[in-house]
């Protein structure tokens, strides 16, 4: 058994070259297993229910594994975008999480929640693979994606999945991505500021507008914050504005004082303001 789209926001991917040459399957032939709200298994082609069905909504087709001995075992990520919990089976798979939550063209995140099939074109063996995650973009488009925890080549049966799901998800207008792991700095600031992604940061103490006319031209973010009231009030309303886009920073170098911070999406970009935490 195995387990392991173009969109301008979605994170860079690592290489998903055929393994030894085999073909990918007919797209057609691919089939889809996922569960239902109440728990019924259902299995149809990829094909049919890759339009019609909301995998963003879905809960997990497969519970993820804990490997004795591991220091990271499953856990859960508040997502922002969802405002519901999503299950995660690694700090790889977590981190990415993050970073998808983060982009606003993303509106709605699921995890593990497709199961695809499918018969090698040559033998005719019977294989599957679930991917990890599962992203919906505003546009309708959708991201398939796995979470390797380094950037080195992936295993024989890895490659093979990456191949035949990259197919099966161009024939419907999706994509498929082995996310390549954030660099350091970048994932440290990512991590950094989503501990301030709940709405009730947004506008703690009435400080959202003090703080965006603050950053309305490019400033040290210290600077900036002190302009815009006490800064222990200041700086939680501050990282969320970052982590949510409505400011702006160079992340993949280290946040600190002296960073500039400028203005970035206009607060009607933004989905803080169109609904509360669940």
């Amino acid at each position: 058994m195995i387990i392991e789209s173009h969109h301008a926001e979605v994170p860079a991917g690592l290489p998903a070259a055929a393994e030894g040459g085999h073909p990918a399957p007919e797209a057609g032939s691919v089939e889809a297993v996922f569960a239902h709200a109440d728990g019924t298994r259902v299995q149809r082609r990829w094909l049919e229910a890759a339009p019609v069905v909301r995998f963003e909504d879905l809960e997990p087709v497969a519970p993820f594994p804990t490997v004795p001995g591991r220091r990271w075992g499953p856990g859960w990520w508040w997502s922002a975008t969802t405002h519901r919990h999503i299950a995660h089976g690694s700090q790889a798979m977590c981190l990415q999480l993050m970073v998808l939550d983060r982009d606003v063209q993303v509106v709605g995140l699921s995890a593990r929640p497709v199961r695809l099939l499918w018969r090698e074109p040559q033998g005719g063996r019977v294989l599957t693979w679930v991917p990890q995650i599962f992203a919906r973009y505003a546009d309708g488009t959708a991201l398939l994606a796995d979470c390797p925890a380094t950037a080195a080549p992936a295993g024989a049966r890895a490659r093979r999945a990456a191949h035949t799901l990259a197919a099966a998800c161009h024939a419907v207008g999706f994509r498929y991505r082995r996310l390549a792991p954030p660099e350091g700095v970048l994932a440290a600031n990512v991590r950094w500021l989503a501990g301030y992604r709940h709405p009730r940061h947004r506008d703690q103490f009435g400080l959202e507008q003090p703080v965006l006319e603050a950053f309305a031209t490019a400033r040290p973010l210290m600077e900036g914050a002190q302009s815009a009231g006490d800064v222990l009030a200041v700086l939680p309303v501050l990282y969320h504005a970052l982590w949510s886009g409505r400011l702006s920073a160079d992340l993949t170098r280290p946040l600190g004082e002296h960073t500039p911070v400028g203005p970035g999406r206009t607060t009607s970009d933004s989905r803080d303001g169109e609904r509360d935490a669940r």
